[in-house]
Parts: C-alpha cells; sequence; structure tokens
C-alpha cells in the first residue's frame, strides 16, 4: 500500500493490521490501523509513529515521499505502544531536530523508553509552531484518553490530527470515509467509542464545547486509528456529543448468561413482555457476544436487563466478568431490572441489582428469581418485568 495524500503535501504514512483480533479485551474482529501522517514543508514533520511490529510499514511509505533522514520534527499526539511503539528506533533512524510532546508526553516517553538524550520538547496547550507555510496548532486533550494525549491542528490546511479520538477499530484498504458504508463506519466508531472513551464522557463533552469557542474549522479529521473523516467531519463531531450526553435511544438490551437455558428461558419472556409495550429490545447472550459488542449496544439503549443463574452463592462468570468490565466504562442515564434461576440459595439477582445501583441506574424492579426450571406460569412473571422494563422506558422519552 502507498501513501496516501491526504490534502496537498499531507500524507498518511501508517499501517494496516489485518489480523488483530483482541485489542485489551476489546473485540477487534475485522482488524486494525495505526495511522501516522507525514507533512512535507521547510520543516518536515512526522506525526506519531506506529505499533513496533509495523514499523518497516511506515518507514517503507515515508521512502516513497522523501529519505527518512530529513525528517526534521517528530511530534508524539499520543505515547500508548500502538502509536509510539516503534518511536525509539524512529528516532535513532530520522534523527529529529525536535519531538514535540506534551508536558505529560515528556514524562511519559522517558518512563516508557528510558531516554533522556531525545530532543524532546514541552509544547503548552494552545501552543504554536511553524513548519513554514504551515502553522501547527497544539491542543491538550488530557485523559482522553491517556494523561499525555493532545491533537495537532494544521491551521491553515485545516486538518485536525486526533489522536485516538473520532478514531475506529478497522482495517480497510481505503483511507477515506467516502469511500465505505456510511453505516458499517459510524457502527465501528460508535463501538470504539462505547468501549474506550464512554468513560471519558464528561471530558469530551468539554472537548467539544472547547473546540466550538476556539472556532476552529474543520475540513478534515485524521485520528489514530481506522477511517480519515474528509465528507462529513462534522457528522462524527455530532456522534461524539450524542455519544457523550449519554442519553440513550427508547430501546432494550436483555444480557445474560445461562446454566441449563432456565435462565435463557427467562431471558426470552422479559423481552417479549419488552415488545408488547413496543419497545425495540435486542437479546444477547454472554456465551455468543463478546463484551465489547455488547458495551457497543449498551451505548444507545436507555434500558439493561440482566440475567443470571447462581452459581456458587455468585453470578456466572461471564455476567461477573460482563459487570466487572461495564463498571469500568461508567455507563450513565440507564434503566436496570433483574433475573435469574437458581436451585437452592439464588444470590445472582441480588448481586446484579448491586451492580447496576453501584453504576447509578435507576433500578425499576426488585428483579425475578425462579427456583430450577421456569413453568409457563412462572414466566408471567419474567413477562411483567419486560412490561414494567418497557413502560419505564416510554415514560423516559
Amino acid at each position: 500500500m502507498q501513501p496516501v495524500e491526504i490534502k496537498k503535501d499531507i500524507f498518511w504514512v501508517g499501517a494496516v493490521d489485518w489480523n488483530i483480533r483482541d485489542f485489551h479485551g476489546y473485540s477487534t474482529w475485522k482488524g486494525s490501523t495505526y495511522n501516522a501522517y507525514l507533512v512535507m514543508d521547510e520543516k518536515i514533520t512526522l506525526f506519531d509513529t506506529v505499533r513496533a511490529p509495523f514499523k518497516n510499514d511506515l518507514l517503507h511509505r515515508i521512502h516513497n515521499i522523501v529519505d527518512p533522514s530529513k525528517i526534521d520534527y517528530l511530534v508524539v499526539n499520543h505515547v500508548e505502544m500502538d502509536h509510539s511503539g516503534c518511536v525509539g528506533e524512529v528516532i535513532d533512524r530520522i534523527r529529529p531536530e525536535k519531538v514535540f510532546c506534551s508536558a505529560m508526553g515528556k514524562k511519559a516517553l522517558i518512563d516508557h523508553y528510558h531516554r533522556e538524550d531525545w530532543p524532546l520538547e514541552v509544547v503548552p496547550n494552545g501552543g504554536e509552531i511553524s513548519l513554514g507555510a504551515r502553522t501547527v496548532r497544539f491542543l491538550e486533550t488530557r485523559m482522553l484518553h491517556w494523561p499525555d494525549s493532545m491533537f495537532s491542528y494544521l491551521v491553515e490546511d485545516r486538518v485536525l490530527i486526533s489522536s485516538d479520538a473520532f478514531g475506529q477499530h478497522w482495517a480497510t484498504s481505503q483511507r477515506f470515509d467516502d469511500e465505505v458504508d456510511t453505516s458499517e463506519l459510524m457502527d465501528h466508531a460508535a463501538k470504539y467509542y462505547a468501549n474506550i472513551l464512554l468513560l471519558y464522557s464528561p471530558l469530551v463533552t468539554k472537548l467539544l464545547a472547547s473546540v466550538q469557542e476556539m472556532g476552529i474549522p474543520i475540513d478534515v479529521i485524521a485520528p489514530d486509528h481506522g477511517l480519515i473523516w474528509r465528507r462529513e467531519p462534522g457528522r462524527i463531531l455530532e456522534a461524539y456529543g450524542r455519544w457523550a450526553r449519554q442519553e440513550g435511544e427508547p430501546r432494550a438490551v436483555v444480557i445474560y448468561d445461562t446454566m441449563w437455558h432456565s435462565t435463557e428461558k427467562m431471558a426470552k419472556a422479559v423481552a417479549d413482555g419488552i415488545q408488547d409495550e413496543g419497545v425495540p429490545v435486542r437479546i444477547m447472550n454472554l456465551r455468543a457476544c463478546h463484551r465489547s459488542d455488547v458495551m457497543t449496544e449498551v451505548l444507545g439503549a436507555k434500558a439493561l436487563v440482566f440475567g443470571s443463574s447462581t452459581l456458587n452463592n455468585g453470578l456466572l462468570p461471564r455476567m461477573a466478568g460482563m459487570l466487572a468490565y461495564m463498571k469500568g466504562l461508567r455507563p450513565a442515564n440507564k434503566l436496570g431490572a433483574a433475573f435469574g434461576s437458581y436451585g437452592w440459595s439464588g444470590e445472582a439477582v441480588k448481586l446484579m441489582t448491586q451492580a447496576m445501583e453501584e453504576m447509578k441506574f435507576q433500578v425499576v424492579d426488585p428483579g425475578v428469581r425462579i427456583k430450577y426450571v421456569p413453568t409457563h406460569d412462572s414466566l408471567r412473571d419474567c413477562v411483567e418485568l419486560g412490561r414494567k422494563v418497557g413502560r419505564s422506558v416510554k415514560e423516559a422519552f
């Protein structure tokens, strides 16, 4: 794959990882990319590097434009190793005059790579450097999603190099949003937000407000993963605003695990009750659905209903893991309820309810427990639970 020109003398020189299937517990079933950008100006500048195994892909693409030794500056927007994994070898190869980073970025680079001889130069929030015909303005985005993160904005070209924001884990031969199916693109972007940035939604809201206040015109958003937004960059900005508000849509998700299918029967009955109220619902069996795909559905749903059998006075392991994963991402403004089957103790419903209360969900019902195998009559309680959830969803809108 050759380098791709984004705007005149601004090139994508990153790498496509077709084979990655897991990213910190996030299912990347369609791979990912590690994007890096080269700007040709009086001061030739490389923005970010790539994951270590892809160093040669990066250098090969740069070679197609310029001898890497002629690069003057390196900008490190984010130190996480999918973007800085080969930074030491790249610095040794190109010997840049300066390596620009945030204050926290300098600390992180030294902590990660133990090289205090690099020409690190800290840029302040709002600070600018000149590349010649171009100006780069830096916007600190601390904790989106690491302390060191920052954006680089090419003022004259109206290009925002946005680090890990606005990305997707999606390996493609295409580089731009207008070259792929929009619906699939937005699905990948939603999954990325739900599993990486949901925790930081209050900071996303503040960042979007700051960008609006600064009046920065944006023609192109170039993230560090996935497709580059050039057709409608406002589409992803609007989506981030909506996801950050966590308002949810009038729909529900039933998330469950089952031992001998009793809880599964209950899950279907609960979903039937939700549908009876005219509310769309999706059933997700944790044996079949990866937790990161569950979180993508959680992002847009108003109500979550959890079901688990009781095992050893606790939850089934998949449900316990799902709730632990979800707690870390802190979904907000949700309605919730729980159900489950049991043999002789039956703590699962109580534990799932406690987890929802810890996440500050509005729990709409104490929950339904059924001993051993549900009967047709006992499943009516599950249907009624679903109807109560459905009514609560409608009342919220």
